[in-house]
């Protein structure tokens, strides 16, 4: 335990996961020491082209590296493990403490990435109390949310103990019968709460969320009611629902066939750690589908989201070599769509219900249930531990500001919270909480690429080329910097009505007046060539188009002998 110490000051700084939902990440500050909470990713807006997945900026953790003590994990959702392996690749982390699932789950992304002797993982149970440098010792405390294996966490500080809740609900009929440690919140309620820092994703939902539980009846129905093959599709880290899918299948006698890298891998270590309880014989690779009847199959899938390369999004396009929708087909959306992923979903169902199937989705069919707490819950929270000062997390600004007006209405002064956004420095005291400053925050943004990180610049014009087109232009030139044929002029995308072969002769015009401006008895001038054929061609653009266009310039050496001036075949780009 640390000894409390009047005189120091904590800072809490978020690098995501405020005004947003995911990429979750926090940095806790004292005496020059730095530990981590979570380190999650986000997923693309439809306007970031090409991207895979979004992080957080890591600038002051690049720059405060030496600082850097561990890293405490609460639970494995990807928005809150999933970039660990990019932050690796740019800093180490000496430790990082989590739960046995997430620790497992993690283990495979590391090493995919090749980072994996950047850090040591250490699996931690409930009530495991860890140290990190000097000044902060954490206690690990079950909750439940919608992954199993999901915890709370008490840090202690030289100023008092902070809790932060991470994803949770009260759940009081868990799936694993693991219960929410209640009895250890109420202590340190007891003992006294510096700051509490909880999860606002539900503040604006009245009432309690349901049991996890309570959705087994619903999904049963579904089951019973399917005659041909049931297609199932839920969150691959929900373990809980997994394992009731799994019970269900057992239970109506169906055989299981398992699609999508990441449910494959949460099933296997869930079912290696003793989240998933299905014997071995009850899965079957997919190439023996065709041995079962209709009525004996399911498959559960990815893509509940309408994530662009899951499996069910796959089907729903037709482009899946070996699972094609039929008539008599049942597909089950065990989960809601996570704001922004509404319409792929939706085209995703009207697509399967246009090859045949029946669908089952929404809220009313009663078969998904939230992993994040309501308004009672968050109550419940508040009461329980008491904390002088309060700060919600994990939501977007009305959240947010909701939560706050929740806290008030339990008894936390107004003037002992905070509302903040990414990168704001909270510094808290034992007496006091606010906002002391602001560090480099924003988004990181990795494709498939080698290198991986997209930049702002790059994005822009990729955001230009799908909204507005490009004008591509590819020119001949000769040593003694004439033009060997017409320059080409290829439009993309670009729905204005244009004379092409008018647009193409004002374009040979162009090209040849600035060669012969950049051409004396040496020959061509060819430093800043392309830009000044660039440059007079957006002005030409812009007299011909009514706006502006992306324009691309390609230049040709041709190269000549130097006995007869014959061509060589060979061209060389300038």
């Amino acid at each position: 335990m640390t000894n409390p110490n009047p005189d120091a000051k904590l800072k809490i700084i978020p690098l995501g996961g405020l005004h947003e939902i995911g990429k979750n990440t926090c940095v806790f500050e004292i005496n020059d020491e730095i530990i981590l909470l979570d380190a999650g990713l986000a997923f693309p807006t439809d306007g970031m082209h090409g991207v895979n997945i979004v992080l957080p900026d890591v600038t002051y953790l690049r720059d405060n590296r030496h600082k850097i003590k561990g890293m405490i994990v609460t639970h494995g959702h990807e928005d809150h493990i999933g970039g660990i392996a990019y932050h690796l690749k740019q800093f180490d982390i000496p430790v990082i403490y989590g739960p046995r699932l997430a620790m497992a789950l993690l283990e495979g992304k590391l090493e995919e990435a090749g980072v994996s002797d950047r850090t040591e993982l250490r699996p931690v149970r409930p009530r495991d109390m860890v140290r990190l440098g000097k000044s902060f010792v954490v206690e690990y405390i079950r909750n439940t949310h919608s992954i199993a294996d999901s915890c709370s966490v008490a840090i202690h500080t030289p100023l008092g103990v902070v809790i932060h809740t991470g994803d949770f609900k009260f759940d009081h009929t868990p799936v694993d019968g693991e219960h929410f440690d209640v009895q250890k919140l109420a202590e340190y309620g007891e003992k006294g709460v510096l700051c509490l820092i909880s999860d606002s994703t539900n503040s604006e939902v009245p009432g309690h969320t349901p049991s996890e539980r309570s959705v087994f009846p619903n999904l049963d129905r579904v089951f019973s009611q399917a005659d041909g093959r049931l297609l199932v599709t839920t969150f691959s880290s929900s373990v809980h629902r997994v394992n009731m899918i799994l019970e269900l299948a057992k239970k109506h006698h169906r055989m299981v066939f398992v699609v999508g890298r990441s449910m494959l891998n949460v099933i296997a270590h869930a079912r290696e750690l003793g989240y998933i309880k299905c014997e071995e014989d009850r899965f079957q690779p997919l190439r023996n589908l065709s041995q079962y009847s209709d009525r004996d199959v399911m498959i559960l899938m990815t893509g509940s989201q309408g994530e662009p390369m899951a499996a069910l999004t796959r089907i729903a396009n037709g482009s899946h070599r070996e699972i094609k929708i039929r008539e008599g087909d049942t597909v089950v959306f065990s989960a809601n769509p996570i704001p922004g992923n509404t319409i792929s979903v939706v085209n995703n169902i009207d697509k399967l219900m246009m090859k045949g199937a029946k669908v089952v989705y929404g809220k009313h069919q009663g078969i998904h249930v939230s992993g994040h707490g309501a308004q009672e819950d968050q109550k419940l929270m508040l009461a329980l531990t008491r904390p002088k000062f309060f700060l919600p997390v994990h939501g977007e600004h009305r959240m947010l500001v909701k939560h706050s007006q929740t806290a008030q209405s339990m008894g936390v002064p107004a003037e002992n919270m905070v509302i903040i956004n990414n990168g704001d420095v909270v510094e808290l005291t034992q007496n006091s909480i606010g906002i002391g400053g602001k560090v480099p925050s924003g988004i990181e943004l990795v494709d498939s690429s080698r290198q991986g990180v997209v930049d702002r610049e790059t994005l822009r014009d990729r955001q230009q080329l799908a909204e507005d087109g490009i004008i591509t232009v590819a020119a001949i030139v000769s040593q003694r910097g004439k033009l060997v044929t017409p320059p080409t002029v290829d439009i993309r995308g670009i729905s204005q009505t244009l004379d092409l072969e008018r647009f193409q002769n004002k374009v040979s015009d162009l090209i040849g007046r600035v060669l012969r401006e950049r051409t004396n008895k040496k020959g061509i001038e060819r430093d800043g060539i392309q830009p000044a054929i660039e440059s007079e061609l957006r002005r030409l653009i812009r007299k011909e188009l009514p706006k502006r266009y992306p324009v691309t310039v390609l230049l040709l050496n041709w190269v000549e002998t130097a006995e007869n001036n014959a061509p060589v075949p060979a061209l060389t780009a300038s």
